[in-house]
């Protein structure tokens, strides 16, 4: 079993997923658009253009996300996508490029069971948690 994050845009998903390719050092693996799918004639015209499914790969993680038509868009509240990286440095660089025009919640820093941790929302309303955990010591 794989568990993964499904995103939900406003019609930013394609400049997300590429945002979160360039800071996650991931890639891409799927974008269609409404536009020639079964989807195109259940959307607005306007809209047609935007993602109907996304796939991004990061290592061994995978987010897909979508822009949600208008009638079914909602805020993203009462969840973060965390992130758990190994180094503190790599956490500190993934917490700088993902809060570029965001709203930093807790910046991040060290805390008693991570080297990292931090708390940001990034500039698509995407709530995401960086942390570096320190080694479990029972």
């Amino acid at each position: 079993m794989q568990l993964n994050a499904y995103l939900m845009f406003n019609g930013q998903c394609e400049e997300a997923f590429k945002f979160y390719e360039k800071c996650l050092g991931g890639k891409i693996e799927a974008m269609f658009p409404h536009a020639g799918t079964p989807a195109e004639q259940s959307v607005p015209a306007d809209w047609r253009d935007k993602i109907m499914h996304a796939r991004l790969t990061a290592g061994d993680s995978v987010i897909m996300g979508s822009d949600a038509p208008p009638q079914y868009q909602q805020k993203a509240q009462g969840f973060s996508v965390n992130i758990a990286v190994n180094d503190p440095h790599e956490a500190e660089r993934v917490f700088k490029a993902l809060g570029e025009n965001g709203t930093v919640k807790m910046p991040i820093q060290e805390t008693f069971w991570a080297l990292r941790f931090g708390m940001l929302i990034d500039r698509y309303g995407t709530p995401w948690m960086v942390n570096c955990e320190k080694p479990y010591k029972p």
